[in-house]
């Protein structure tokens, strides 16, 4: 409904004889609405529309704060907003953290599918439909792999093909049991491949795949690891600006508002990543796969002074290698909405509230302890390799433009190492280099580990993988990055705390092992404090008062404290 329409509406409504005049001018004049005889929050929502779409920034952001503040409306007031309002305002108000859902339109109706054909026939033509030549070699793999086979024949072969990259811990469980595979999983993975390329995103959206993934998304409601890759997809496809319309109009928007609304870590910070990278009223920063932004997550008032960066180790994740460590009573505590009592994720939980001017990163890459589990058998990267393809990721992210702190679990902290030594060699990364204030490392192997070397007669061990094989204690590699990193560090005289584990970790009913001894764990400069847990909680306090956290929050405190108070 157009402005003009509903002012001849409401004239008709409160009896106004006079209705408005059709020119355009009329709404650029707001004096004129004391000529009808409307009731204020009448007028509000077509001023707060008519702010919304004005030349001046500041104007648009504050009709949008405005909208989203607004309690007293009826239904079809946030109808109109919703009807009538831009992309620009409508990311605004999915970003915003107390907008209310009737601003969103529900999702149109979904194209039904071709006759005979299914949502497994439709994803492979869509990946069939993308360029498959200059691809990488996983690309191929996975594209190869969801085009060839069966859903029936892939079960066979499922052992070979899945990673712990999304679960993390514990050791004992993933070793045992290899969760099923689909061909639509597959088809996902490819594409989340393929999204990562621009022009085979264009490929995606004029082929229907935004329709066809939100079909899919809504099938496997009960599925969140389809619903997350769904999301990566989605998430990158949004680093194309030329796309945002499109992905706006086929009504993802509304089912990324209700995720960013949920109380698990993992759905929220997905539909975190999407709707920042739509939003570039207020965000110039843009999130590549894998680099989820913990807080803010929406829009704030809040100026943001520092970084806060989280690198998970061999085997770890984005959110699980940083939660709350579990007990038996904390475990039956997990489904409650209560983050006092336990927490998925301590950085978003704990460090947010008590450092609300920070942004906190934390960073996915996938890893895995043997070439049996490898995601991809065609990838083996180095840490040379990854600290090269996360420094852009996180470049591109802004990391570098305000002071930084980086946080880091077990090899997480070598890949930390090896990115600021590689920055320090490209002028274009200089800003990382002179705004990294300090580092934490939580038993990081700076000169190896047992686990490169252990072998016992069990498959996941009998083939280590390229990352375990760099931890070997006789690795030149590791030495070198070593020797020429505490040389940087003492240079640019980096803050630095260290923790160390002084208890074994149990891998399976087999395995018991000290993962990181204390003479390994010592960088050379800063404190290095052992604390009584195995390997895998050595990042994950037992509660906000504990000694292991209370430690890092204060050194981040203080390490940042200059810049805080600015």
């Amino acid at each position: 409904m157009s402005l003009a329409a509903y002012c001849v509406i409401c004239c008709r409504r409160m009896g106004t004889s006079t209705p408005p005049p059709k020119s355009n001018t009329y709404w650029r004049d707001v004096n004129t609405f004391s000529t009808i005889d409307i009731e204020d929050h009448e007028c509000a929502v077509w001023l707060l529309l008519r702010k919304s779409k004005s030349d001046d920034r500041a104007a648009r952001l504050q009709a949008v704060q405005e909208m989203a503040e607004t309690r007293h409306w009826h239904d079809y007031q946030y109808r109109i907003i919703a009807q009538a309002c831009d992309l620009r305002t409508l990311i605004g108000l999915a970003r915003s953290k107390d907008s209310d859902l009737r601003f969103f339109l529900c999702p149109p109706p979904l194209p039904s599918l071709k006759e005979d054909s299914s949502v497994e026939e439709e994803l492979r033509q869509l990946l069939a439909s993308l360029p498959q030549t200059d691809l990488d070699e996983c690309i191929q793999y996975f594209t190869s792999l969801a085009l060839s086979e069966s859903s029936q024949s892939l079960a066979a072969q499922k052992g070979g093909l899945w990673c712990f990259g999304g679960n993390g811990l514990p050791y004992a469980e993933s070793f045992g049991e290899v969760p099923s595979a689909t061909v639509e999983m597959f088809c996902l993975e490819a594409l989340v491949k393929h999204s990562e390329i621009p022009t085979h995103c264009d490929k995606i959206e004029a082929n229907g795949g935004l329709q066809l993934l939100q079909r899919l998304y809504q099938l496997h409601k009960d599925c969140p690891k389809v619903q997350r890759n769904i999301m990566r997809i989605l998430g990158n496809m949004a680093l194309n600006e030329h796309l945002h319309s499109t992905i706006v109009r086929s009504g993802w928007v509304s089912i990324l508002v209700e995720a960013i609304k949920s109380h698990h870590i993992m759905e929220a910070s997905h539909a975190a990543r999407t709707l920042a990278n739509l939003d570039r009223e207020t965000v110039q920063d843009k999130y590549q796969d894998g680099v989820y932004v913990l807080h803010p997550q929406y829009r704030t008032s809040q100026p943001i002074k520092a970084d806060v960066l989280f690198i998970h180790g061999l085997m770890g994740a984005a959110f699980k290698t940083w939660r709350q460590q579990d007990n038996d009573q904390n475990l039956t505590e997990k489904v409650s909405e209560d983050e006092t009592k336990y927490t998925t994720c301590w950085p978003k939980s704990w460090l947010a509230r008590d450092c609300p001017a920070l942004r906190i990163i934390s960073v996915e890459y996938d890893t895995s302890l043997s070439d049996w589990r490898a995601r991809c058998p065609m990838e083996r990267k180095s840490i040379a390799f990854r600290s090269n393809e996360l420094l852009r990721k996180l470049r591109a992210a802004g990391v570098g433009d305000r002071p930084v702190i980086w946080v880091s679990h077990s090899m997480g902290g070598l890949l930390v190492k090896k990115m600021l030594l590689e920055a320090s060699k490209k002028p274009e990364m200089s800003t990382i280099i002179n705004n990294t204030r300090g580092i934490i490392f939580y038993s990081v192997p700076h000169h190896g580990s047992h686990l490169a070397e252990y072998s016992v007669n069990i498959r996941y061990l009998l083939f280590p993988s390229l990352e375990v094989k760099e931890l070997s204690k006789d690795s030149p590699a590791l030495k070198t990055l070593q020797d020429d990193f505490l040389e940087f560090a003492k240079d640019r005289n980096f803050q630095v705390l260290s923790f160390v584990e002084t208890l074994p970790t149990y891998i399976g009913s087999m395995i018991k092992l000290h993962v990181v001894p204390l003479e390994s764990a010592d960088l050379g400069i800063g404190d290095l404090i052992p604390v009584d847990v195995n390997h895998l909680n050595i990042c994950k306090p037992k509660k906000k008062d504990a000694f292991l956290y209370q430690r890092t929050l204060q050194f981040i405190r203080d390490t940042l404290a200059k810049d805080l108070e600015n």
